[in-house]
């Protein structure tokens, strides 16, 4: 976290105004941009619904997506 109480780049938050788990990749204007653990789409949060993420929120969101590429692959 910085001195404002903003998260660094590329620290795992929660995000409960989406009820997810991303890593912080930059802000936009007022909001963080978020990205998932396994790469995608970014999107906007506000700072306010942000909170470094649990080490089971961290851990229950990696396994999720090795889940979803496993799923992807045929296997």
């Amino acid at each position: 976290m910085t001195d404002a109480g903003v998260p660094d780049t590329g620290a795992a938050v929660y995000d409960s105004g989406s009820c997810r788990v991303g890593l912080v990749m930059g802000r936009q204007g007022p909001y963080l941009q978020l990205r998932p653990l396994g790469g995608g789409r970014e999107w906007d949060a506000n700072p306010a619904h942000v909170r470094p993420a649990t080490r089971d929120e961290f851990l229950s969101a990696q396994l999720a997506e090795v889940n979803a590429r496993s799923r992807h692959k045929g296997y």
